[in-house]
């Protein structure tokens, strides 16, 4: 994948800062010191210590979120990860602004926050554990990048080390705008008005719709942009194939816990998310995403 020619955004929030203490994720965590000290104050008080240090835990790990939020830097990150989400959510920003001017609408630029281990969202609480995830309620996106080391050494989403385990990263982050463009065109609000009225597994088979309409929209992005930049290269596609279904329900029921539970499927099979992202890459069409009304999925 060639990022040269895409323009960058400077619409991202890093809040990286080296981690996070005493979060999943986070380094460090409470002092050898701290945890004696509460130690002995629960043995005087006859309180179980773990009980305080958990507490303390909660608190640091609070306070570290909040620190990092408000040590944010807005703009263009410097490093070179930095740089090429920066060039992803800018090509995203000029297919998307296009097509919502073609049909009358005008396209709202989302924020993409970095993070390392933990961090606050408009959604709540923020964990690298989580993976990316957009937020409808602030319009952001909240991208841990080490998950991108996750896709290539745990999940095997693309061969390590490859180039092309870029496009792969760049199809993760363009399915999560794909979430901001349903936002933005009502979808997800009228999807979650209707799960209210819906038990667990019918819930979860209309999530899987929006997932995999989130994926289809990250192939009309990379259709328009391939058509404007001819940025794509030998290997690309095949890699973003390959972690759309490194990612799939099915697969990773299967790894977690050996078994398949179709009615806990919350994002589509492996299968269904190459077919669907496909669909989008060879249309370049918006109505070519249309998840909802079909029978096959």
């Amino acid at each position: 994948m060639r990022i040269d020619d895409l323009p960058e955004s400077e619409r991202i929030e890093d809040r990286r800062g080296g981690g996070l203490r005493g979060l999943p994720g986070g380094g460090g965590g409470l002092g050898i010191g701290t945890i004696v000290v509460l130690g002995l104050i629960g043995w005087a008080l006859g309180i179980d210590p773990r009980v305080l240090i958990q507490g303390a835990e909660t608190i640091s790990g609070n306070d570290s979120a909040q620190q990092q939020t408000s040590a944010a830097q807005s703009g263009t990150p410097s490093d070179e990860m930095g740089h090429f989400v920066s060039a992803v959510l800018g090509s995203t920003e000029v297919q998307w602004t296009a097509i919502f001017s073609q049909a009358g609408k005008q396209y709202e630029r989302p924020t993409l926050v970095m993070f390392s281990g933990a961090t606050t969202s408009g959604c709540g609480s923020a964990q690298s554990s989580m993976g990316p995830f957009y937020c409808p309620l602030d319009h952001k996106v909240y991208l841990d990048t080490s998950f991108f080391q996750d896709l290539e050494r745990r999940f095997k989403g693309c061969d390590a080390g490859s180039k092309s385990c870029q496009f792969s990263q760049a199809y993760v982050i363009a399915h999560e705008i794909g979430h901001h463009v349903q936002n933005q065109l009502g979808v997800l609000a009228g999807v979650q008005e209707q799960q209210r009225g819906m038990g667990k597994a019918e819930a979860n088979a209309l999530q899987v719709r929006v997932e995999l309409q989130a994926d289809c929209l990250a192939g009309i992005w990379a259709n328009r942009a391939e058509e404007k930049w001819k940025f794509i290269e030998p290997g690309d596609v095949e890699a973003a194939m390959q972690t759309a279904s490194a990612i799939g329900d099915d697969r990773l029921q299967r790894q977690s816990q050996g078994y398949v539970v179709p009615d806990a499927f919350t994002h589509g099979t492996s299968e269904q998310r190459t077919r669907w992202f496909m669909a989008g890459l060879k249309s370049g069409e918006v109505g070519s995403c249309d998840t909802f009304r079909t029978s096959r999925l």
